[in-house]
């Protein structure tokens, strides 16, 4: 594995969860905030499990500074792949976005159930994402 693209963005546990805050009304956010913003927050583990909120697929090269698989000057224009990108449901908690991996865009549905992963995001780092449940277990067996 890489090195997390964000040290502060995911636990460090044998299962990781994305770090959120929860704020002194009792409201999750998503990301936990930092610097002043942070104040009063707590630090709050996220569930790993949500269902699909929505949905799209990134089909061109994001904006300046993309720094993803295949970018860099010596390797001349970026060899883009596009991907799937939703907001998932944590439910209670907060509707994350995330990139969606282990599906194809017409396997997509809603409410259909996620799982939390970590993937590779280029050749150093690490990102999250979260997959179908029915990947997630297909991936462990």
């Amino acid at each position: 594995m890489g090195q997390k693209i964000d040290p502060n963005l995911w636990s460090d546990d044998p299962e990781p969860h994305l770090m959120g805050g929860k704020l002194p009304s009792g409201e999750i956010v998503f990301p936990m905030p930092v610097g002043d913003a942070a104040e009063g927050v707590e630090p709050y583990k996220l569930s790993r499990h949500g269902r699909l909120w929505s949905w799209t697929t990134q089909g061109f090269l994001p904006k300046e500074p993309y720094e993803g698989p295949g970018s860099g000057p010596e390797q001349g224009p970026p060899d883009f792949v596009p991907f799937l990108l939703g907001y998932v449901e944590l439910p209670g908690e907060v509707i994350v976005e995330s990139r969606i991996v282990g599906a194809d865009l017409e396997d997509l549905e809603l409410n259909m159930p996620m799982k939390f992963c970590i993937v590779p995001f280029n050749d150093t780092y690490d990102t999250f994402a979260f997959r179908p449940l029915r990947a997630a277990q297909e991936q462990a067996a």
